[in-house]
């Protein structure tokens, strides 16, 4: 894709997430969660999109599998239009819930999102490094897990144990090894893209480690305990 039709995906994305998240705003919502119906749709807007993009970077990946090998120039349409795709969505969620979050509540994630789409825009635009931002995208399979963890919450459930079996597998390993391979191809990457990474993978595996200790502490350490 050229330039013109890349901002066309991102804004086609943009757009169709915004689309279905006003759409769910028409669908039934479980009981416990109708004072905070906003979140409930904001959430299952984020389902949707890890879904999407989770087996989508499996099919990239398995359909050209030397992307693995040349992270930096290896891609085709379908992992390009993925990376674009993805960032519209990130696009939309910043803008959902800047007009509708207070920022107390939000920063973190509007920190990750900003990252994020800086990361994902120099690689669309510039159709290098698309491979390293479809293999960050496989950190969306245990997304889907840990937004249906918050649905299931908001409903009055939950499911702890596979949140963390997918978190570890899926987040810790595959952020490990985009730092690995980070560090070892360094001699190869302009500098100011390797700051970028840097920061990017930073920022994201500081708030990895927050985010995982949260997991434990609310559906492992005080579930055991209660138990006991």
């Amino acid at each position: 894709m050229d330039l013109r039709s890349t901002l066309l995906v991102i804004g086609g994305s943009a757009c169709s997430f915004k689309l279905l998240n006003t759409v769910l705003r028409f669908l039934p919502t479980p009981e416990p969660a109708h004072l905070k119906a906003w979140k409930w749709r904001n959430i299952s807007t984020s389902v949707a999109h890890s879904s999407l993009t989770g087996a989508w970077a499996v099919l990239c990946l398995y359909l050209q599998p030397q992307m693995v090998e040349d992270l930096i120039s290896s891609h085709s349409l379908l992992s390009h239009s993925l990376v674009a795709v993805s960032t519209g969505y990130f696009i939309h969620d910043f803008l959902d819930m800047a007009l509708n979050q207070s920022f107390k509540q939000s920063w973190e994630l509007l920190l990750h999102h900003s990252v994020v789409i800086s990361c994902f825009g120099l690689a669309v635009t510039s159709r290098r490094y698309v491979g390293f931002a479809v293999v960050s995208l496989l950190v969306e399979i245990n997304s889907v897990f840990l937004h249906v963890r918050q649905l299931l919450l908001l409903s009055g459930r939950r499911n702890s144990w596979l949140n963390v079996g997918t978190f570890l597998v899926f987040r810790v390993c595959t952020l490990g090894w985009m730092t690995r391979w980070l560090a070892v191809h360094r001699e190869h990457i302009p500098r100011y893209v390797l700051m970028m990474g840097t920061a990017g993978l930073s920022v994201v595996s500081t708030m990895n480690t927050v985010l995982f200790y949260r997991l434990l502490r609310a559906d492992i350490l005080i579930n055991t305990h209660q138990n006991n």
